[in-house]
């Protein structure tokens, strides 16, 4: 889940045919390219932005991998199935939040169902932090580092997504990275990364320190595989992935700086006196949102070696 607070613009310069910028739909998958569609749920909020980005890739030659299949509404997981004419073969959840993992366990029954076979569901387990609506227990538990394949009839792999853990926004948060003969240099990335928002860091499950230094290990990442391109769960595509990062990384340590100052001018304060300080700049309807993320900014300032606490 996110708070959809702009930050920052960026450019689209789609590049090799990517649509970075198609309308907002929720009835029909976009072909952002001929193996990576966009199924965008029906549940646009405050939260959610346009609402929760599916993303499928594969092809018919190799069946479609399935990330995010979002929230527990029917209609988004029949959309999902035809999407795929049936020929899911996994199904990968960013996170275990509830705008995100929920149509799983729906979707692999329905491939059962139809289908005769049941694609596997994969991601990190709900750490104890996790909210009761968090709960989550995959299939299989994937690696850091762990490659996902998707082969033709044939054998050959056409299409290799790597996993990389990314704690931060939840403890069992991770993003995916496409780079494959087809040219292509993709970050699926999450909630950990958004077009035109910030995320919620949200204590206990949520972790500052364990967010920025996820966020150093997807640069060194884009900066390794040549990714040029995010992908978010929340927004369109985003071009220039390491720009993208850096200038998120330069937003959050600039908040924590405020968040630091309200601090030392209200020594012994609380997070309500401290939020209007160092959320100046945002609505005062969105305070209770964002003091999540201020507390998250408290800790890792009261961890800090020298810190007085």
């Amino acid at each position: 889940m996110v708070l959809f607070q702009p930050f920052m613009s960026t450019p689209h310069l789609p590049l090799a045919g990517l649509q970075a910028r198609p309308p907002w739909q929720h009835e029909a998958p976009v072909a952002l390219l001929p193996h990576v569609l966009r199924l965008t749920a029906p549940n646009p909020g405050l939260m959610t932005g346009p609402g929760t980005n599916s993303y499928l890739v594969g092809s018919p030659a190799t069946g479609w991998l399935v990330i995010d299949p979002g929230p527990l509404e029917p209609t988004h997981i029949e959309r999902l199935w035809q999407a795929a004419d049936g020929d899911i073969r996994l199904i990968v959840c960013t996170h275990s939040h509830a705008d995100h993992a929920p149509a799983a366990r729906p979707l692999q029954t329905l491939c059962t169902e139809r289908g005769g076979h049941t694609p596997p569901v994969l991601g990190l387990p709900s750490a104890p932090t996790a909210n009761a609506a968090s709960q989550f227990s995959p299939d299989r538990a994937l690696a850091d580092g762990e490659t996902l394949t998707l082969r033709d009839a044939a054998g050959q792999v056409l299409h290799r997504l790597q996993i990389i853990h990314t704690p931060g926004h939840a403890a069992n948060h991770l993003c995916l990275l496409l780079a494959d003969a087809a040219g292509t240099g993709l970050l699926f990335s999450g909630d950990h990364i958004l077009n035109g928002s910030t995320t919620v860091i949200n204590p206990p499950d949520g972790n500052m320190t364990a967010y920025l230094d996820a966020l150093d290990a997807l640069d060194a990442a884009c900066a390794r595989l040549g990714l040029g391109y995010i992908l978010p769960a929340h927004g369109h595509v985003m071009d220039q992935a390491r720009t993208v990062i850096a200038q998120l990384k330069a937003h959050r340590l600039a908040r924590e700086a405020k968040v630091q100052a309200a601090m030392s001018a209200r020594p012994g304060g609380t997070l309500d006196d401290w939020v209007a300080l160092a959320y100046d700049d945002v609505p005062p309807a969105i305070w209770p949102v964002a003091k999540r993320s201020l507390q998250a900014h408290v800790e890792r300032l009261q961890a800090l070696p020298g810190s007085s606490r």
